[in-house]
């Protein structure tokens, strides 16, 4: 070694241990920010390579893998592309990707090769909504970014011999199988048809675009039927004569047409449930009795009222009135006709009239065993429709989750909970209480009043605070305005039941409500409201409020929070506004003016006007539709000079 590397070496060496010295007398401020500069420049690094991982498109077993980083750069210059979305835990997902490889093989050798990626649905969410995705496997062939559904079997030959034919130069997608009604159309084909499905529609509707991929699917379907089912479309923006005429206020509005005549839908909003919806609405909607014993039998087990229209045969205008009626009820009601005299005679009618009675379990010595209508050609639909709803319920029915939708919604409704059980070894026991019921609700009809099994409604028993009453039947009273009144546990019987109604009557109960405790510290820019800070808070009668009610598993719910919490911000200054927030699952809202019916629900509450809320419905929730809709509903806001 020369003598001046050798000095050079030892003068390096000298360096590093003053350094080490230093360093352990603890690190001074540079070499801290040095350490903490190249600690920063590593993580930089590390993100960058994330970023980069996350853009660059890999390959498995001959698979693209797509993200929704990397999803857009690459399929932006491909004319033709086969995406499957996928969820790791799924089994036919798992069971199809050895065929959706070999798919991968082959289309790469395709002249020219045709891409064929795979998308995890549970990570790349934003793909996964932009496609609409709702289950597993998915299967879409994107064309010049236009994506096309594949319908068919999940084999080889098939999924290759689309993918080929949409990929040819020439391609066209196929066209619309939904009808496109205009106001110059609409009469001709609705007045024509026996049966068929219209959509009211907005284009710039969110609901509308999530059902129109649904909605053409089940055209498709419905169209390969004997006869076919058809179904349409009416752009309400542009076809405004069509949509005052038939009361169309929200979008989309589906209604469906038998002649001419329109008829609420009240169905499903997706493919098979549309198609099953229609093809049940496409049959009659009465059914003949054909002999004797079938009316014994629903007088003897059933479980549901009893509606039979007797007529002279199929071409009597009476009983064409009676299928008008049917028609508008038949998503409710089970309607039968008869065109023999022995039942007839058995049911103590004539040709020409409609009975409407109870099976046997219901029946009791405070009411007709049936009622009777006469039926003629000029009677109105809507006035056989008025009496089977008048008469539809028995005087104390049985509430139960299947009916109480379409049974038991008018109120007050007085409810009795205990062990019902009409099988044969527990009917006595049940129709002992029920008689108890019979004997108060005869002298109140201005009431409902109902039977219910305590363990089918134990959620609603807890709420109204009765699950550990200790008493074998439980009662209580459902209002008007969605109130609950409880009575209190003693031993039940038909006076106790009677002066509880009585006192429900002359407004001297307190209703039940369920809520969360009452917030601490609620000073944040959205208010929160239970139930026991409704009244005081959303029914100030001095202040304007905007409230949402949630639900906190509610994915809508969540996007819509951090608007939320902006638009709240923005409207802090406004002493008169208060911006409110309720999780309608573990609350109730004592006030029927505001239904819940989805999540999120969003009310507008102006003061000195509580029992008008206005709903927000149709714009989008973002900050701009949400202000928008405060001010021009407000009437506490004030001004500021930079607004003025």
């Amino acid at each position: 070694m020369r003598p001046r590397k050798a000095y050079l070496l030892l003068l390096l060496l000298g360096l590093a241990q003053l350094l080490a010295v230093a360093g352990a007398e603890g690190p001074d401020e540079d070499s801290s920010n040095r350490e903490n500069a190249i600690e920063d420049e590593e993580e930089e690094e590390e993100e960058d390579d994330e970023e980069e991982d996350d853009l660059e498109v890999k390959e498995e077993n001959g698979v693209l893998v797509l993200n929704d980083a990397n999803f857009d750069n690459f399929v932006a210059d491909k004319d033709t592309v086969l995406l499957e979305f996928y969820a790791p835990w799924c089994g036919h997902c798992k069971q199809f990707a050895p065929e959706y490889e070999k798919i991968a093989n082959i289309l790469k050798d395709n002249d020219p090769p045709i891409p064929v990626a795979k998308i995890d649905a549970t990570s790349a969410s934003m793909l996964a909504s932009r496609f609409d995705v709702s289950g597993y496997p998915t299967i879409k062939i994107l064309k010049k970014g236009q994506a096309v559904d594949y319908e068919g079997s999940r084999t080889q030959e098939e999924i290759v011999a689309k993918v080929r034919e949409v990929s040819q130069p020439d391609w066209t997608p196929p066209p619309e199988v939904t009808l496109v009604l205009t106001k110059e159309n609409f009469d001709e084909v609705v007045n024509d048809a026996d049966i068929i499905l219209v959509e009211f529609y907005a284009p710039w509707c969110g609901h509308c675009k999530k059902l129109a991929p649904e909605y053409e699917k089940a055209a498709k379907e419905l169209n390969k039927r004997s006869p076919p089912i058809p179904l349409a479309k009416v752009d309400a923006t542009a076809e405004t004569d069509l949509v005052k005429r038939f009361d169309v206020s929200g979008y989309p509005t589906l209604k469906i047409f038998r002649k001419g005549r329109p008829f609420d839908y009240n169905g499903p909003r997706e493919k098979y449930g549309i198609v099953d919806y229609m093809i049940e609405q496409s049959g009659p909607p009465s059914k003949e009795i054909l002999t004797l014993k079938q009316v014994q039998e629903f007088l003897k087990d059933g479980d549901d009222v009893i509606i039979i229209g007797v007529f002279k045969g199929e071409s009597d205008p009476a009983y064409q009135q009676y299928q008008d009626a049917a028609n508008n009820l038949r998503e409710d009601y089970k309607f039968h006709h008869a065109f023999s005299t022995e039942i007839a005679k058995f049911l103590k009618v004539s040709q020409g009239q409609l009975v409407v009675m109870q099976p046997e379990k219901f029946q009791s010595k405070y009411e007709p065993r049936s009622h009777v209508m006469d039926v003629q050609g000029s009677t109105q639909d809507s006035a056989i429709k008025d009496f089977v709803l008048k008469y539809a319920l028995p005087l104390v029915g049985h509430r139960k989750a299947s009916n109480e939708a379409k049974r038991y919604t008018r109120r007050p409704l007085v409810v009795v909970y205990y062990s019902v059980d009409f099988s044969f070894d527990y009917r006595a026991a049940t129709q002992f209480w029920r008689s108890k019921v019979l004997e108060v609700a005869k002298d109140f009809p201005e009431y409902t009043f109902a039977i219910a099994d305590e363990e089918d409604y134990a959620g609603e028993v807890k709420d109204l605070g009765l699950s550990e009453s200790g008493e074998d039947v439980n009662a209580a009273i459902l209002d008007e305005s969605g109130k609950k009144f409880a009575m209190e546990p003693e031993e039940f019987d038909s006076d106790t039941l009677r002066e509880f109604v009585t006192a429900f009557k002359k407004g001297k109960l307190k209703p039940v409500i369920k809520s969360q405790p009452v917030p601490k510290n609620n000073k944040g820019p959205v208010k929160v409201v239970v139930g026991k800070t409704f009244d005081s808070i959303v029914m100030d009668p001095k202040k304007d409020v905007l409230i949402e009610f949630y639900a906190p598993w509610c994915g809508h719910c969540k996007q819509l929070e951090p608007v939320y919490s902006s638009l709240a911000k923005k409207y802090k200054g406004q002493k008169g506004l208060v911006i409110a927030k309720m999780d309608a699952t573990a609350n109730d809202v004592p006030s029927d003016r505001y239904k819940v019916e989805g999540f999120p629900t969003i009310y507008f509450a102006p003061s000195g006007d509580k029992k008008n809320p206005v709903k927000f419905e149709g714009g989008d929730r973002d900050l701009e539709h949400l202000s928008k809709f405060i001010e021009e509903h407000a009437t506490k806001l004030s001004r500021t000079k930079e607004e003025l």
